[in-house]
Parts: structure tokens; sequence; C-alpha cells
């Protein structure tokens, strides 16, 4: 699949993910298997850049090209004049956010509350896509509403104004998360445009991401929610569409190894303070399925310190190790 002059190594994409995707995890994504991470969603009022989450999110030294950037709004000018000074600041694909269905960013009627608009959304399109000579992305939900439901009309829409790629997440904004993803919707835009489409929404598996691919006839597929705590599943899924074989899960060494890898890249990025606090959700997502891990979330959450965290987690998955192995032997013998 390319977008614009990039031709991206697998269908398997990261999904931008307020919160999450940072460049830390961005570049964790790609190292196991994603072909393209999606920065976490920036504001198009630059008046706000100077805040310190906005310096984090718009800093990309050191990530693998090509490097996206998403950002969201509601005024062409203010749309295009983001897109153009992060394409000054290093991005090489710019994505305009109208899927996100946090009440927060729809009550500034941006994210999918523009799906809502049409004349809005071309007028958003054409000021970013003429303000940058970068490739300009869309990712967009199926509709409002299931009774508005216009995902084929946006798409057209995005075509005409030289978007390069449309991502389709398989709800409507009320749906937000709840329910089970449909890719009928996904199907239909596919075979009326001849952008590339990526299905999003629900795909939490290698065969998850191959029956998908063959419903909707998409280009590539994005991964969200299924990769907290589990990066790996880009390269599952990257394996799994070349080969039709699913990879064996990673070891609880290599679970460890990718783990305190992860802590020390956000203590690098943030620093210590920053890191620690930040630390917290991610290990609670990769020891989720682990026994004994509530318990030890529960230390864990009152560490103060990047040392002491990264040898709570070496003595705790060193733990889970040494019992999986007892429980093997028993069973050899």
């Amino acid at each position: 699949m390319k977008i614009g002059p990039h031709l991206l190594e697998s269908p398997v994409i990261a999904a931008p993910m307020a919160g999450v995707t940072d460049q830390p995890f961005r570049n964790l994504c790609r190292k196991l298997g994603a072909a393209l991470a999606v920065s976490e969603m920036v504001t198009s009022n630059t008046k706000l850049w100077s805040s310190k989450k906005t310096r984090f999110r718009l800093n990309h030294g050191g990530e693998d090209a090509p490097i996206a950037v998403q950002i969201a709004g509601t005024n062409p000018s203010q749309m295009a004049e983001a897109a153009k000074l992060n394409s000054e600041l290093g991005a090489e694909i710019i994505d305009i956010n109208m899927g996100c269905p946090a009440k927060k960013v729809c009550k500034a009627a941006a994210g999918s509350a523009l799906l809502k608009d049409e004349k809005l959304v071309a007028s958003i399109l054409q000021a970013v896509v003429s303000s940058v000579d970068i490739p300009v992305t869309l990712k967009i939900r199926t509709g409002w509403s299931e009774e508005s439901k216009n995902a084929l009309q946006i798409a057209k829409i995005a075509q005409d104004c030289g978007i390069q790629a449309l991502t389709i997440h398989g709800r409507t904004r009320n749906d937000f998360f709840n329910g089970i993803a449909e890719y009928e919707t996904i199907a239909q835009v596919k075979s009326a445009v001849e952008i590339p489409i990526i299905a999003n929404g629900d795909i939490d598996s290698p065969k998850k991401a191959f029956k998908v691919l063959q419903w909707t006839q998409a280009d590539a597929v994005m991964i969200g929610r299924a990769a907290q705590g589990s990066p790996w599943i880009f390269r599952e899924i990257a394996h799994y569409l070349r080969s039709n074989e699913e990879l064996p899960p990673p070891t609880i060494s290599e679970q460890k190894n990718i783990l305190l890898g992860h802590l020390g890249e956000l203590y690098n990025f943030y620093g210590e303070q920053r890191a620690v606090r930040l630390a917290r959700k991610h290990v609670s997502w990769y020891l989720s399925d682990l026994p004994e891990s509530r318990e030890f979330r529960a230390i864990f959450n009152v560490l103060e310190s990047g040392k002491t965290q990264m040898s709570a987690v070496t003595e705790f998955l060193d733990r889970v190790a040494f019992n999986q192995d007892l429980i093997s032997d028993e069973i050899a013998a």
C-alpha cells in the first residue's frame, strides 16, 4: 500500500490514540511490525502549542519514516496552518481527525462531530491539502448515528479534495466503542472510491485482520486498543497475512524485555517524574492477563522512581516465568 510517495512494508498500521501513541509507543510499534504509527491528536489551535503536553506530541526526533501526525480542529485556516507547521517540524504525512467520539472533542464540533457538516468537511480538507506538499489522510467513522451514516459521501468528498488514504472505524459516533464494529460500510466505500481504504475497529488478532481484509477488500488494517499491552500484535498480523501461519506468542522473557525497553524509553523521553506516572497504565495493560497481576499492580502503582519500577517488573516477570517452568516440568514428568 502507498500513501503518496511512501510505500508501506505491510498493511498493518498503529492507530492514533490520545494518551497512548506517544513517541516511545510509536517507536515500539514500528519495531514490532507496524508499517506506520500515527501520532496522538494535536490541536490545530497553535496558541495552545506551548503546553508541555503538546510540546511532547510535536517532538518527532529519532522516529522512523514516514512520520504521520494527526491534527484536529474545525477552522479550515487553523487546520491548514497546523498542517504546514507540522510539516516544517518533520511530519511526512498529515492525518485529519474526523473520527474521535470523545465528548469534549465533539462538544467543540471537532472529531466525528464534523461528519454532520459535509460542506465544512470539504472546506477543511481543501484547505489542508492545499497548504502542504506532503500526503494528507483522513480518519472517520461510518457516520454520526445509525440514522445518518454518510461515510460514502464523506469518502467521495475526500477523494475529490485530494486525500490520499482514508481510515474508517466501523462504528458511528453515537456508538462510541460500544457494541460490535461493522465492516459492511467499509466494504461499500472501498468499492466506490479509488483511494486506499484502511479498516479499523475491533481488529484484535491475525485471523480477524485477515477476515476483515477479505470482507472489505481494504488496503490495510489499523490496530488501536488491541495493541495496548500487546504491541507484538503488529508482527503477528503482518506475519499471518504474508504466510497464513500464526506466530507463537512471545515468551515471558521476551515480554519482560519489551516492557523494560518501553519503560526505559518513557523515562528518557519524558523525564523520570512524568514517566513514572505514565508507566502505570502501560504496565497494567501488559500484565493484565498474568496470574497475580492485580496484586502486583497495587504495589507497582505506588512506586515513585524508575529504578524501583524496573526492579519490580523484573522480579514479578521472573517469578511468573519460574512458576510456568515448574508447571511445564510437572506436566512433562
